[in-house]
């Protein structure tokens, strides 16, 4: 059997620009429209309402002059009303060619909000579209909040479809306008139109109160719904739209009657494109696209990854253009490390790499973020820490910066099991602890390396929040050596290296 074609409509330009605090410019629109259709491969793309502002016309002409250029005008959609011509001749001069008509589809709505009877409502309607045949725009109907209509007012519901099947409509758009469906009337409600006019394409328009968008959508296309309307990220009003990257991933694994055009390799892209125009940030959790989803972070999911793929599913990210990550933290276990160290063509032996496992989950309960990136750093700060035995231990210290006096810090260490306090002022904090330790090493007629260089560094790519690797050069009469801290604040690194430096030259 043939599988059948469902035409998937991107309304993010749209309904999606109603999430609250979004507004994209003339030229993101623009780019968005471009990717929408050439890369990402939707059917159609619903741009704007018509006579919002000035700018939201300059937006649409730009997308239009765009769309005629490259054979693409009858896929881009604007939102009209029922309000005599008006919104007709913002299109015509907008240089758009596809109307999607908002009418009432519960008569709640026409009755409290319009004030009009069906009649009155149906005639100007009919006029609309017949103005709009006449002046060469092809219309669409939305029957706003008709879910609530076949819930409360059916029999206007039917009237109202029996009136649009005489009508030269393309479409016909009925919107879960409140997101107040469940998965059971969405697919009772579309078969049931379905069932009474199986040759009108009907598009299925869910929101997402409850957070069933996507299980009204798969109830809806099994009733036979026609087309879908979706938005990038899921933004819309309120809690948003039904999703474009799950919906089509959910079609595409557990709908084979049904056939789509999207290009599931560019959702990811196209996702991260609209986190930045429209500053909505995507959740961590968000399925298909958020940060996390790939992520395995518990240490036997990377054990059952090698020992067969285990912890697979269908849902791969290269399929989205995406890679499986492996997290480091306290819920890491050598299976996790393992991974992260392939990708970075390392290898340890067993003891070793307890070590660095131990190491990365006493960073995580702290709570800090451990990257793969950071691991070259990790391994030989521990591998280092090994090579001596501890007999000075920095055990605890007070670093103070304040604005207009020196800083200043006290110190504790032990040193072969006796302990010393000390306290010092300096031109940095770091200076301050190496004052207050010379200090000390003085009153014990011991003599400290000169500190000759010291460097920072953070892992390529890292952000503010990376550990940070602190290598400091030192210089005795017999040698010259370096040591390395790590941590997440640079002077404690240093104060890390300092210690390594004491061990050294007391052992």
């Amino acid at each position: 059997m043939t599988p059948k074609k469902i035409e998937i409509m991107d309304t993010t330009l749209r309904d999606g620009e109603q999430t609250s605090g979004v507004s994209f410019s003339a030229s993101e629109k623009l780019t968005i429209a471009k990717l929408l259709l050439e890369e990402l491969k939707v059917n159609r793309i619903e741009i704007a309402s018509a006579r919002v502002s000035e700018g939201e016309f300059q937006a649409v002409k730009s997308v239009t002059n765009w769309a005629k250029e490259n054979n693409y005008l009858d896929k881009v959609e604007v939102l009209t009303f029922v309000d005599k011509g008006v919104s007709i001749n913002w299109m015509l001069e907008a240089g758009a060619k596809v109307q999607n008509l908002l009418t009432k589809g519960s008569l709640n709505h026409l009755t409290y909000q319009l004030k009009k009877t069906p009649v009155q409502h149906f005639n100007e309607i009919s006029e609309t579209i017949s103005l709009a045949k006449e002046k060469g725009i092809e219309t669409n109907i939305y029957l706003e909040d008709w879910s609530n209509g076949m819930r409360n007012s059916k029999d206007y519901v039917f009237e109202f479809l029996a009136l649009l099947a005489t009508q030269p409509v393309k479409r016909i758009m009925l919107p879960d306008t409140l997101g107040v469906l469940t998965p059971t009337e969405s697919f009772e409600f579309v078969k049931e139109i379905k069932d009474a006019y199986p040759n009108l394409h009907f598009d299925f328009h869910a929101h997402n109160d409850y957070d069933l968008g996507v299980a009204n959508v798969m109830a809806a296309l099994n009733a036979g719904a026609d087309g879908l309307h979706l938005t990038v990220n899921g933004m819309g009003e309120r809690a948003g739209n039904a999703p474009m990257a799950s919906t089509i991933a959910v079609v595409n694994d557990f709908m084979p009657h049904l056939k789509i055009d999207v290009n599931e390799g560019f959702l990811y892209t196209m996702s991260k494109l609209v986190e930045n125009f429209s500053g909505i940030m995507i959740p961590a959790n968000k399925p298909i696209i958020g940060a996390n989803v790939f992520t395995q972070t518990a240490g036997i999911h990377a054990d059952g990854d090698n020992k067969k793929n285990l912890y697979f599913s269908d849902l791969m990210p290269e399929r989205f253009g995406r890679t499986r990550k492996y997290a480091l933290g306290k819920a890491s276990g050598k299976a996790n490390i393992q991974k992260n160290l392939q990708e970075l063509g390392l290898q340890l032996n067993d003891e070793d790499l307890k070590k660095v496992t131990q190491r990365i989950i006493e960073l995580g309960d702290k709570k800090e973020v451990v990257t793969k990136e950071d691991l070259p750093y990790i391994i030989s700060d521990v591998l280092d820490s090994y090579s001596y035995e501890e007999k000075v231990k920095v055990n605890s210290y007070v670093l103070t910066h304040a604005k207009g006096l020196k800083p200043s810090t006290t110190i504790s260490i032990s040193i072969n099991g006796e302990t010393f306090e000390e306290n010092a002022q300096g031109d940095g904090q770091f200076d301050a602890f190496m004052n207050a330790l010379r200090s000390i090493y003085i009153n014990k007629k011991m003599v400290l390396p000169d500190l000759i260089d010291y460097a920072v560094r953070i892992p390529p790519g890292s952000h503010s929040d990376a550990l940070c690797e602190t290598i400091i050069t030192w210089k005795s009469p017999e040698k010259e050596f370096k040591t390395r801290g790590l941590d997440s604040d640079q002077t404690v690194s240093a104060i890390k290296a300092t210690e390594k430096m004491l061990n050294i030259i007391t052992n």
